[in-house]
């Protein structure tokens, strides 16, 4: 009884796997593309820089104007952040199986990695959130709009986009699971250690925004990694 109770999950579980049956990789393959629209949106946002622009700083009318004008960017960026937030589901389910088919019995990594790519969709879904309602306006010239709420959108997508703290969160729990728990390839793990963990620092820090240029790297590499350099989530 002791010694079945400290197999890893893979061997407990595997018995409900079909002989010679492997499973799809399309979970990293989901996080892959993440990280790509990810970083996309990331670059899309730091080109939507009219309430940052010293010309027209404290200009209500004159930002919204300028904001008018970068109409396509913010239309690439919503289209980015939107995807990003939708494909992290999918890689998050799968990293969460991943890791539960070799962790210990019982143990929160698995789901603490998941919660942290959950969180992190959650953040981008709600800074794309007001993308249309504003685009279409400064698309169409709608009057009704007031200067000063269009100056608070430019803002919003500057801001709760970039927050990616959740993927310093999984950083951490994938680190453990590869380097203590021998749950994951142990190069993966010192990348969740760095990329992760400056995530995590970036995103607990008064410069929290930060976390976005770091965490859509992190999840990329480490999705790549699951998808061509771990022959255990096949």
């Amino acid at each position: 009884m002791a010694i079945a109770a400290t197999q890893p999950a893979s061997s407990r579980s595997g018995a409900g796997q079909r002989p010679g049956s492997a499973r799809s990789r399309a979970w990293a393959l989901a996080g892959v593309l993440a990280g790509v629209c990810g970083l996309g949106s990331i670059v899309a946002s730091t080109s939507i820089d009219a309430v940052y622009n010293e010309e027209v700083a404290g200009d209500a009318n004159a930002i919204m104007e300028r904001l008018s004008d970068q109409v396509p960017q913010l239309m690439v960026f919503g289209a980015l952040a939107v995807l990003t937030a939708t494909l992290l589901v999918p890689f998050a389910a799968g990293l969460r199986r991943r890791l539960h088919d070799q962790a210990p019995a019982g143990s929160i990594l698995p789901d603490v990695a998941f919660a942290g790519l959950l969180l992190t969709s959650v953040a981008g879904l709600l800074g794309s959130g007001l993308n249309t309602e504003f685009t279409v306006g400064l698309a169409t010239g709608d009057a009704t709009y007031v200067p000063e709420v269009v100056v608070m959108f430019g803002h919003w997508i500057g801001t709760i986009p970039w927050l990616w703290l959740g993927a310093g969160i999984t950083g951490v729990a994938v680190a453990v699971a590869a380097l203590r728990a021998a749950a994951a390839p142990r190069w993966i793990g010192w990348v969740s250690v760095i990329l992760g963990g400056l995530t995590l620092i970036g995103g607990l820090s008064p410069l929290q925004y930060s976390a976005g240029f770091v965490g859509p790297v992190y999840v990329l590499v480490m999705a790549l990694g699951f998808s061509l350099g771990d022959r255990a989530a096949a």
